[in-house]
């Protein structure tokens, strides 16, 4: 993808394993389905989500304030283990539970001022498989790139690439199953 970073892991190990994690996450997670402000208009999140942190990792998107979760033990484990493939530190997790087909997530870049001007975004994917779509921001005759996300893969994106790139997971026509998406961020000071 021209100007961007993207490093994709079909599958990574984890300790637990991915399906142990998939169950985990969705008995034991908070969930949520905050109403948010698009272009003027507010209705529910097309899923649900959770944010978890370090006590000073409050993010804003989308109209939402959110305060952070005190990490769960599973979640430290498994951020340790994204961290060290990454050779990148985070002080947060954005949780997505895409419950069945009918969820989804728009076509958004990760550019909030308190990620910097660089972020790594580490996305770490659970269930079923659906595929990321990017496209590009500034040049519309640059064809836009599907990548199907696999049960235990890691997607990194860094560099350029919320400056340059939207990504979104559309709704699907045929009925699937749930997926967990865990989108590892560092929340900068200040």
């Amino acid at each position: 993808m021209l100007d961007a970073h993207v490093e994709y892991w079909p599958q990574i190990p984890l300790q637990p394993g991915a399906d142990e994690c998939l169950a985990l996450l969705i008995e034991q997670t908070p969930w949520r389905q905050d109403p948010i402000t698009l272009f003027g208009k507010t209705h529910l999140q097309p899923r649900l989500h959770a944010w978890y942190g370090d006590s000073e990792a409050h993010y804003r998107y989308s109209g939402l304030a959110l305060e952070p979760l005190a990490w769960t033990p599973l979640l430290q484990a498994i951020r340790s283990q994204v961290e060290t493939i990454c050779e990148a530190g985070f002080n947060s997790v954005l949780l997505n539970y895409y419950r069945d087909h009918r969820d989804s997530m728009g076509m958004h870049a990760d550019d909030e001022p308190e990620l910097g001007p660089a972020p790594v975004i580490a996305s770490l994917s659970f269930g079923e498989r659906r595929p990321l779509r990017f496209k590009r921001r500034h040049d519309r005759a640059v064809d836009s790139v599907k990548l199907p996300l696999a049960h235990g893969s890691l997607l990194v994106m860094a560099g350029q690439t919320q400056q340059n790139w939207h990504h979104g997971m559309a709704k699907q026509a045929r009925p699937c199953g749930p997926r967990v998406n865990l989108t590892f961020r560092k929340i900068l000071p200040g």
